[in-house]
């Protein structure tokens, strides 16, 4: 059987599904990473792993070279060969932190892939952001400064409230609304201090300094240059910007569908992308659409399984049938609207106990139901993706339906922390009659009471631009 390399793997479900599509193709998965402990998955699903310094390209491709040497016959499951003429197929990522790496190594080995220089330079949101204002696709006013005195100053001039973030950072993480120059002052240094990113890679002394964009948030997903799906996202609270929840396809009229859509394809188009999966974020202001950022690779945070239940085009058997060389599949048939919607710890503690899993994954028009977290993990609240516990991506006639199953099945998941009062899920009563009324109003946020931590639906209605999902 032909391996297929993954370089890491996102956290909120999209590397489970790689892994699966690749298996569903005659693929054997292989994970390639520096601790398979982080993706529960691995184990459960008995994926192969090879343990190595990923953020080091050399030892990427010598692994992969090594499986593209393997020729021998893979051991089925139940003892004998499984056939196949062995090798590697090819080699892709479902991490943002990792697609350039994957990229340049399937290219060193001749493999399918998109371009990894284009991949890296995407990655960078301050050569972004000027690459995409020289060719007129409208983003937020920037600056990419090197010291805590210069972010003041680039604040001063934009204009406050202003958002801060890293050039290379990814699903929110040091992510943050400043409204003066105090709370300038104190999250640039903040990010300036910052060493390594919580995958351990260096990061660059550099932050962006950026014009907070009014409007709701949308992202766009592209295959090479196609426009698949049109997504409306809702985030939490300022100061941070949080995903919750996604649904499937935005609830909008069509020309703002179609704006959405080609200010996405002009955004690419200027990054020299086009090969593969992408993932664009905006933001809808008085203007029109503006590009907060184009992230190269697949969208993570559930929409992958969003896009597929309400289109019926599979975007993770898609990338991965690109990146083996496969032809695609034939899209199945949709239902026509999807939502997605997470549980997030507002409070910390180590994971005791999770319940009420298989009754949300048996709640009407749920497709998907997946916890990220596990037993005797350490939940700590950091503002960003990594706050996710759990997900439920369910189907509807309509938005608002879709959105309302998903939001009920992820209350009955429970995430019962070392502190006996404290769980992540249903909450008091008066916690789900808030989110309700949150929901319904599209504003604010929801405060668990009693210390519980509870899905937070919003969209917030002020500012926000945000590296989205890890991806």
């Amino acid at each position: 059987m032909t391996w297929l390399a993954f370089v890491e793997s996102n956290t909120t479900g999209t590397g489970r599904e790689f892994c699966a599509a690749a298996r569903a193709r005659g693929l054997r998965p292989v994970l390639l990473t520096r601790d398979p402990a982080r993706y529960p998955y691995v184990a459960e699903d008995a994926v192969d792993v090879r343990i190595l310094d990923t953020g080091d390209l050399s030892a990427v491709v010598d692994a992969c070279a090594a499986l593209a040497e393997d020729r021998g016959a893979v051991l089925a499951e139940d003892g004998g060969a499984a056939g196949g003429e062995g090798g590697l197929a090819g080699v892709a990522s479902s991490s943002e932190y990792f697609v350039a790496t994957a990229a340049r190594a399937a290219a060193k080995l001749g493999l399918p892939a998109a371009d990894g220089d284009a991949v890296a330079r995407c990655r960078d949101k301050g050569a972004q952001r000027a690459a995409l204002a020289e060719h007129g696709v409208p983003v937020p006013v920037f600056t990419v400064v090197e010291s805590v005195a210069d972010a003041v100053r680039a604040a001063g001039a934009t204009g406050f409230p202003v958002v801060l973030k890293p050039v290379s950072g990814s699903g929110s993480v040091g992510v943050r609304l400043c409204r003066d120059r105090e709370e300038t002052r104190a999250w640039a240094g903040r990010l300036l201090d910052r060493a390594t990113d919580e995958r351990g890679n260096p990061v660059p002394g550099r932050i962006l300094v950026e014009q907070a964009v009014q409007g709701p948030e949308f992202s766009v997903e592209t295959l090479d240059d196609r426009v698949v799906a049109v997504v409306a996202k809702h985030v939490g609270p300022e100061p941070y910007f949080v995903e919750t929840g996604h649904d499937v396809p935005a609830p909008v009229p069509e020309p703002t569908t179609e704006a959405l859509a080609d200010t996405a394809l002009r955004a690419l188009a200027a990054l020299g992308l086009g090969w593969g999966a992408a993932h664009t974020e905006l933001r809808l202001a008085a203007r029109g659409p503006v590009v907060i950022e184009v992230n190269p690779r697949l969208a993570g945070g559930m929409i992958p399984v969003a896009v597929r239940a309400a289109t019926g085009v599979d975007l993770v058997d898609t990338v991965i049938a690109r990146a083996s060389g496969q032809p695609p599949a034939r899209a199945g048939t949709g239902t026509g609207h999807a939502a997605v919607r997470f549980l997030r710890a507002t409070v910390e503690g180590r994971v005791e106990a999770i319940t009420g899993l298989s009754t949300a994954r048996e709640a009407s028009g749920v497709v998907a139901a997946a916890v990220t977290t596990a037993i005797g993990r350490e939940v700590r609240v950091t503002h960003s993706f990594l706050d996710r516990l759990a997900s439920v991506v369910a189907t509807g006639p309509d938005t608002e339906r879709a959105a309302r199953r998903a939001r009920d099945a992820t209350r009955l998941i429970d995430v019962e922390l070392s502190d006996a009062d404290r769980h992540a899920g249903a909450g008091a009563a008066e916690v789900v009659k808030e989110a309700e009324a949150t929901e319904a109003a599209g504003t604010g946020t929801v405060r668990p009471a009693q210390a519980a931590a509870a899905v937070q639906p919003a969209q917030a209605a002020g500012a926000a631009t945000r590296a989205e999902g890890d991806r």
